[in-house]
This record gives C-alpha cells, structure tokens and sequence, in this order.
C-alpha cells in the first residue's frame, strides 16, 4: 500500500530537504538580509519556525479547519514571535519578513509535485493545504512584526517627549519647563503631568513654562497651558508664562483665549526675576 502523503509528512519526513530548499530559495531570491541577520541566525530560525510547524501540521487541521489561531497552533505562533522579536529589532521591513516566510512554498510545492505527480487531484489538494498553511503563517508573521514596531515606535516617542519636556529645578521653590519645537496636545499633557510631580517632589511654589522655542500654538494647546495653570494652582503653587511671541500672543488674540489669573513674562529673564521676588530673593526685574 503506497504511504499518504500530505503537508504534516512533508514537514516530517523530509524535513532536511524542506529546510535545505528554503534556504536555498531565501538566497536566491534575495530574501535573506545578511547585513541585518546573518546567516547563521537566519538557518536557525527557519528551523526552529519547520521544526515547531514539523510539531503540529501531522496532528493539526491542515485542510478547509486551518486555522492559525487554534491552541494546537501555539508553538508556531511563538516560534513567530521569537522570529518577529529578532526582526524587528534588526531593521526587518514588514515585506521582507513576509517574503521570508512565502519563500517557503517553493520547496514544497517540489516535493508534492514529486511525490504525488501523477495524481493531479491529491498534488492540487496538498498544494492547496500548503498554501494556506504558508499564507497564514506569513501573514502572522507580518502582523506580529507590525504589532512589535509600532510599540517600539510608541516607547520611542514616549522617551522623546519626556526628554522634550524636562523641568529643571532652578531655585529653591522653583522649577521651569524650557519648551523648544511644536507643542503638539500629547507633548502639552506631558508638561502638566512632568510639571505637577516636580511641584510634588521639589515643593515648588512658582512654576515657569518657557515657551520661547515654540514657534506655534493652536486652540488645543492654549487649552492646555490653561490647564496646567489651574492645576498648579490647585496644587498650591503659582504658574507664569513666559517668552510668548507676538505671532503666538496674536494667534491667542484671534482664537479668543482668554488667559486669566495667569502671569505672563516677556522672556525667562523677567519670568525669572518675578519669581526670585515672589520667594523674597533679591532679584531685579526689568
């Protein structure tokens, strides 16, 4: 009786011939990035990725039940994972990683064309079963390395906007936060949120907020820097703006802001000098 062969077979019995031809093909179509992953760690983890596949498809649902998603699937999902982790931090494009993983139909697709040539409608249904397995698994793949950019990409920001928004204890009782670029909503709640807990920690009584390297504010934003105010003051402390321009005091004219109760300074010289006086340090102010 001749022996079934299937996609779960493939992977196992001619497991080395799969792996040999993948690697084959990653090479000569350009698929491997060996100026971000070397080869060596490339074979690995196609390995890893044939030997977990190896674990699961002969058990699994491989035909119209596929589905990635299932828990008999999870050591392919992590093995994904490890792989997307690596790839993400080296520099991997989302195409590349999914040409990667496609670039493994080839040496199948040969394999059951071998094995089950003269059996058009058993070579069509196992061509179909690997193509599936393949497409999902790339796609997977592509997702997860996505997933793993965008929240790199999401600490990256939040690191930037900590460090674009510093506040600086300057005096005893004093802090300042010097703001340099555009002062977007998600940068201004940072200053509130960074500004309040140095109130905390360094018992600050006056606040500055320079905002001399802003070159723009729109509504949201004098919103904010209102908000900000109000929560200083909430917190016992007082809030003064200083080094507002006259291009952003006439975009706050015309967006009728109203800025009450809040000092305001022409520079952070006279936004200093204020606040010397206003803890009794001789200062003088212009």
């Amino acid at each position: 009786m001749a022996k079934e062969v299937t996609t779960g077979s493939v992977l196992v019995e001619d497991f080395d011939r799969v792996l040999s031809g993948w690697l084959k093909v990653q090479a000569s179509e350009n698929v491997k990035r060996t100026d971000l992953v070397s080869a060596k760690e490339s074979e690995k983890q196609s390995r890893d990725l044939l030997a977990a596949l190896a674990d699961v498809a002969p058990e699994a649902a491989t035909a119209d039940g596929f589905d990635l998603s299932d828990a008999q699937w999870a050591p392919v999902r992590e093995a994904l994972e490890e792989i997307a982790e690596n790839r993400t931090e080296r520099g991997v494009s989302a195409a590349e990683m999914g040409w990667f993983i496609a670039s493994l139909k080839q040496p199948f697709f040969e394999i059951l064309h071998e094995e089950l040539g003269e059996t058009s409608a058993e070579l069509m249904r196992e061509i179909w079963s690997a193509t599936r397995i393949v497409d999902q698994v790339a796609l997977y793949a592509i997702e997860t390395l996505v997933q793993k950019r965008e929240a790199i990409i999401e600490r990256q920001r939040g690191e930037m906007t900590e460090v674009s928004a510093p506040v600086v204890k300057i005096w005893d009782r004093i802090v300042t936060v010097p703001l340099i670029g555009t002062l977007d909503s998600f940068r201004a709640q940072t200053v509130m949120e960074n500004l309040l807990d140095a109130i905390v920690q360094w018992e600050a009584e006056i606040a500055i907020i320079d905002i001399t390297g802003v070159s723009t504010v729109d509504t949201l934003v004098a919103q904010h820097l209102l908000k900000t105010a109000s929560a200083v003051r909430l917190m016992g402390s007082e809030c003064v703006i200083c080094g507002i321009s006259p291009k952003i005091a006439q975009t706050v004219v015309n967006l009728g802001v109203d800025l009450p109760n809040i000092t305001t300074r022409v520079d952070l010289q006279s936004g200093l000098a204020y606040a010397f006086r206003r803890i009794g340090v001789a200062a003088g102010e212009r």
